[in-house]
């Protein structure tokens, strides 16, 4: 039976269709969504218990790590089910939990129509589901809710942008999230946010953030060396700029940067690996037109053969740490250029566990209390625009002290900051015991 929530999103769906049917890769992205995540699910032996995870997309997925290793360490006897709503988390968490099913099985969440919830719950019959830091859906939780199944919101954050949105919602908004059982949030800033849109306070915990735990603080990376030799890097002989997650705008300046920075620094060495790999095709053409020739990672063959002083295109899936590893100064990219509000920042907390000199942008808050302890301790350096980024990493390139004493401040702050997941794993396992 419909509800409002189906009956508005259908309206909104009737209502865009000229956009997104006009509008090629929107049209593909809307198809399909209907195609994936109608619910469509394989039915799950009811007799053992579940937790289902929902991680959006790929951050969100490698946060998962070691809360479903903690969960299973604790509790041999659940089913754990992750899903996400991405074709990049999807990938990922396929990578990280393919081989575990049926104990760990991946799908697809469910857009929030009635139907698509009722029939991936009527398979999956969870016992609790877990969200992971925003991913709260008003017509999903009315549904667990009706069903007696428990949402927990872990590793929660709710940026200034993200909180004015929500208190438009008025109603419909504390509603929502007065329904969660639990709401583990990241600080005390989010703590009054999120109690301020309708969580009850006696909900509200401040555990932490868990990016810190998926760290593995260490001064190198299993495959490191081997994916040097693939792409003719030698950390011993020439330094390495590794630009990771870069977003839309910034491929530009990192490589006007590098122009300038290969006149005092001629053995310089570039590897770029964009956020997205749908703009794998982009980047490359970008770095051709920029007159830098080009070494793809997906397509090396013989790397001899390869041009020694190219720069490097990151486009395989599940090596940026690796390229991190081998960096003597890291840039984390959806940081310098103003991506919006949901694309404020990527994952600092990496590099700096690898102990690598880290630079960031002005644009960081989905990262802001990483961002905030690692500052606090001199662990990161944070530029607010094209200029000051040539002239940080210039003066990085020339002070290997400099570098490797942020780097040992960054490691310490990862190690300090850990432990949010095992007091996520905590909430959990009592409500599971209620």
């Amino acid at each position: 039976m419909l509800n409002a929530y189906d009956i508005a999103y259908a309206l909104g769906v009737g209502i865009s269709a000229p956009y997104w049917l006009l509008k090629p890769s929107a049209r593909r992205k809307v198809l399909r969504a209907f195609a994936l995540r109608m619910g469509d699910v394989p039915p799950r032996d009811p007799s053992r218990p579940a937790v289902m995870i929902h991680a959006v997309s790929l951050g969100e997925i490698n946060a998962t790590r070691g809360l479903v290793t903690q969960l299973r360490t604790a509790r041999a006897d659940l089913d754990i089910i992750v899903s996400t709503a991405t074709d990049t988390g999807f990938d990922r968490a396929m990578q990280l939990y393919g081989g575990q099913s049926p104990v760990v099985r991946v799908i697809r969440f469910p857009l929030d129509f009635s139907s698509a919830i009722n029939r991936c719950l009527d398979a999956l019959r969870p016992a609790l589901v877990v969200l992971l830091e925003l991913e709260v859906w008003p017509n999903f939780m009315r549904h667990c809710q009706r069903r007696g199944v428990p949402v927990v919101l872990v590793n929660g954050r709710l940026t200034e942008s993200s909180f004015r949105h929500y208190r438009l919602g008025g109603l419909v908004t504390r509603r929502m999230f007065a329904r969660l059982t639990a709401a583990c949030v990241q600080d005390e800033q989010y703590a009054r946010r999120f109690e301020a849109i309708g969580v009850p306070h006696d909900r509200l915990k401040v555990t932490g953030t868990m990016k810190f735990d998926t760290a593995t603080v260490a001064d190198s990376v299993p495959g490191d060396r081997e994916l040097a030799e693939a792409v003719g890097l030698r950390p011993a002989q020439e330094p390495i700029w590794v630009c990771g997650s870069t977003g839309p705008g910034e491929e530009e300046i990192v490589l006007r940067v590098y122009r300038q920075l290969l006149k005092t620094h001629p053995a310089l060495r570039l590897a770029i690996i964009p956020r997205h790999p749908q703009r794998f095709d982009e980047v490359a053409r970008l770095i051709t037109q920029a007159g830098f020739p080009l070494l793809r990672r997906s397509r090396i063959r013989d790397p001899q053969s390869e041009i020694r002083d190219a720069v490097i295109l990151g486009d395989t899936m599940g090596e940026l740490r690796k390229f991190c590893s081998l960096a003597d100064v890291v840039f984390v990219g959806r940081s310098l250029v103003d991506l919006g509000p949901r694309q404020h920042g990527s994952d600092m907390i990496e590099p700096a566990a690898l102990g690598k000199a880290t630079v960031v942008g002005p644009y960081t808050a989905n990262f802001a209390d990483a961002v905030r302890r690692l500052v606090a301790e001199d662990g990161l350096f944070v530029v607010p625009d094209e200029r000051a980024l040539g002239a940080t990493i210039d003066e990085l390139l020339r002070s290997p002290d400099k570098r490797r004493a942020a780097g040992e401040r960054a490691q310490q702050v990862v190690r300090s900051a850990q432990g949010a997941t095992a007091r996520h794993v905590q909430v959990i396992l009592d409500v599971l015991g209620r």
